[in-house]
């Protein structure tokens, strides 16, 4: 299963709508309101689709916390392209035509939970510090 994930992942990587995604991630990592916006509309779609979700779900929700607290100025103790990234699974998470769109009952939400997992796998070295951070940081 963790080679199809992998697979699925790396074909997502390379989809036209990844890179329309990175292509919007920038803008939205230098405009507060636009990352606040995206971040409301991820965490409403990742709570009512938790179940695909659920072995990330912790590093998910902390990219959510990371991404507000770096819209908030708070927190920018991340590199560049590594906040770029994350932002740009997050702009792909909520798309709803993808590699496979969402409607497809079942089969929607693969495309989505492989790259997130890539990106809390590939980025889990800034989550961590984040966390550190947030732990003696409390909002």
């Amino acid at each position: 299963m963790a080679k199809n994930k992998a697979d699925t992942a790396g074909k997502t990587k390379g989809s036209e709508s990844f890179k329309k995604a990175k292509s919007k991630a920038e803008d939205y990592v230098n405009d507060p309101e636009k990352l606040n916006a995206l971040i409301d509309k991820a965490s409403r779609k990742a709570t009512s689709k938790k179940g695909p979700l659920d072995g990330i779900w912790a590093q998910l929700t902390a990219c959510f916390r990371l991404i507000r607290a770096y819209a908030k100025g708070t927190y920018r103790d991340i590199p560049w392209y590594s906040i770029v990234m994350i932002v740009a699974s997050v702009i792909y998470f909520v798309m709803p035509i993808d590699l496979i769109p969402d409607f497809l009952v079942g089969f929607g939400l693969l495309d989505d939970a492989a790259l997130l997992g890539w990106a809390v796998k590939t980025f889990s070295s800034d989550i961590d510090h984040f966390l550190e951070w947030e732990s003696k940081n409390p909002t």
